[in-house]
Order: C-alpha cells, then sequence, then structure tokens
C-alpha cells in the first residue's frame, strides 16, 4: 500500500467505490452494442435463473427494492427482453419469463459477463480470485 499514486488515501470505502467504478464501466462497455444496461443485465440473468418468478420473488432473489425493479422490469418489457404473464391463480400479480429475444441472445449474454470477470480479474492468481469472490460475497452477507 505505500506505492499508491500521489495522496491517494488508505481507505476501504475508496477502493472499494473505485473498483466498483471500473467494473461497472467494464461491463457497461461490453453491454452497449446489445442496448441494455448493468442491472438490466443482472435482472435478465435473474430471470433466466428462475423463469417464472414473480417481481417480488426476484426482487428478493437480487436483493433489490419494489421500486428499483419495478421500472427496470418495464423498460426490460418495452425492449422486448422480457414478457409479463399473469398469475394462474392471482390475475394482479405477473410472472417474468425471458423473451424469444433474451433467449436467443442468452449464450452470449452471458459469455460477455464472463469474459468481463474473467478481464477484471486477469492479474489475479486463482487463490486470488477465490479469496476476492469470498471476501467480496462475505462482505456482502455481513450487510444484509
Amino acid at each position: 500500500m505505500d506505492n499508491l499514486p500521489g495522496n491517494i488515501p488508505d481507505c476501504t470505502f475508496f477502493f472499494l467505490a473505485k473498483a466498483h467504478q471500473k467494473a461497472h464501466g467494464l461491463l457497461k462497455k461490453r453491454l452497449a452494442p446489445y442496448g441494455l444496461t448493468n442491472m438490466q443485465h443482472l435482472i435478465l440473468e435473474g430471470i433466466w435463473y428462475q423463469e417464472g418468478a414473480t417481481a417480488a420473488e426476484l426482487g428478493k432473489m437480487l436483493i433489490l427494492d419494489k421500486a428499483t425493479l419495478s421500472g427496470i422490469l418495464d423498460r426490460l418489457d418495452e425492449g422486448g427482453w422480457i414478457e409479463k404473464r399473469p398469475d394462474d391463480t392471482d390475475k394482479r400479480v405477473f410472472r417474468l419469463y425471458p423473451s424469444g429475444k433474451a433467449n436467443t441472445l442468452k449464450n452470449e449474454l452471458i459469455t460477455v459477463r464472463k469474459k468481463g470477470n474473467d478481464f477484471l480479474l486477469a492479474n489475479f492468481t486463482m487463490e486470488e480470485k477465490i479469496i476476492f469472490k469470498r471476501l467480496l460475497r462475505s462482505l456482502f452477507l455481513k450487510g444484509s
């Protein structure tokens, strides 16, 4: 930590913010050709993972509040990425499914994310990658 450029503070919050900024920018750039934002992609992967989930179930799985999720789901629907279908038993509830367009691009989009992960962690050893992900997961779960 002694070789930090300039007068950068040795501050965990600062490093996390900068790491987020770098990772977010990297994925944003890779998703731009598809017209998807990072959050839209995250939600789309959640729907692929749990097809037919309600917005509430998806929000719980991804730890997103209803207000944030609602607007993003509307934009995904308008963009032709998802389908909202009424629940068979409760017509007030919609179930979420990937559209044909989303399913056609599923493997490609997951590969884009995976390659982004690989690029971001390219200078890490396998052990460092495992420890880094474990620490991030632990930090994330501690906050919830």
